[in-house]
């Protein structure tokens, strides 16, 4: 990212958090604001340049954040433990608060990747009147054996080569972002966590794409998006793993910029219609 950090101040969890956040093309005050919400192991730095390219491809607004407990926002407290309602607690607490104290006006589009493409799906279902769409990459609605194993692999790379080390180019406190991710989803009563029965409210349009060879869940994850909220348009991306902006950059920003474009001109034409 190219454009200098700023902090939001929120209060979460009985404390005083603030919030890492980059606005991109802020000048473009009529065009859609993407709000990018990151992985589980993500922050602001980890997604690169992709943001700015997205938005510069679709003449979008952006708003890039890292979430509590990743990047340079605040970190967890030392004893501060998540429980299996996390990814809830990030949809109806944090993104409120967040979007408040920027006094952020009009229906952003979400766009999230993995847990971030979760926490945008349970934020669409609780306010579906305040959000315009989302593009979800690669987002979780269950939990898989698959997923869980992966998430095994990576506690043990963490413990025994130098991954801490990597991850630390993107996180102020490695020890708060990884073990609040690593723990959550390797315990045992989160296995049960599913979100399926609570997609049904989302009203707005919908983008979910995957790879077709995901390492962190099977295509089942998109498809019964789907099924569940029946104006979503599905993309299952050939050669591409778990991150499609990264694996397959160009096929990620063409699809959105096509999606975004197609659906505000609708949304555009709507509100003229209402007004005459």
């Amino acid at each position: 990212m190219t454009s200098e950090s700023r902090f939001a101040a929120i209060q979460w969890r009985g404390r005083d958090v603030r919030v890492e956040y980059v606005q991109i093309a802020p000048e473009r005050t009529d065009a859609p604001l993407l709000v990018f919400l990151h992985e589980g192991l993500g922050s602001i730095a980890m997604w690169k340049d992709f943001p700015e390219k997205l938005c510069e491809a679709g003449g979008f607004r952006g708003l890039v954040f890292s979430r509590p407990a990743y990047g340079r926002s605040t970190p967890r407290d030392a004893d501060e433990v998540w429980d299996v309602d996390f990814m809830h607690r990030q949809a109806h607490e944090v993104l409120p608060a967040f979007f408040e104290a920027l006094g952020l006006e009009g229906k952003p589009w979400l766009f999230g990747h993995s847990d971030g493409g979760s926490i945008s799906l349970l934020y669409a279902a609780r306010f579906p009147d305040r959000v315009a769409g989302l593009v979800v990459l690669a987002p979780h609605i269950f939990v898989e054996d698959v997923t869980v194993a992966n998430i095994e692999l990576a506690r043990q790379a963490y413990l025994e080569t130098d991954m801490q080390k990597k991850l630390g180019r993107y996180h102020d406190d490695v020890y708060s972002a990884f073990w609040g991710w690593n723990r959550i989803w390797l315990h045992p009563p989160f296995r049960q966590w599913n979100i399926e029965d609570e997609l049904g409210t989302i009203r707005c349009p919908v983008l979910a794409m995957q790879g077709i060879d995901d390492e962190y869940g099977t295509l089942r994850q998109i498809r019964d998006i789907a099924l569940h909220v029946p104006q979503t348009q599905l993309l299952e991306i050939p050669d591409c793993g778990h991150s499609p902006h990264r694996d397959q950059p160009e096929t990620a920003i063409v699809a959105t910029v096509s999606f975004v474009g197609s659906h505000s001109q609708n949304l555009r034409e709507n509100a003229q219609l209402r007004a005459k």
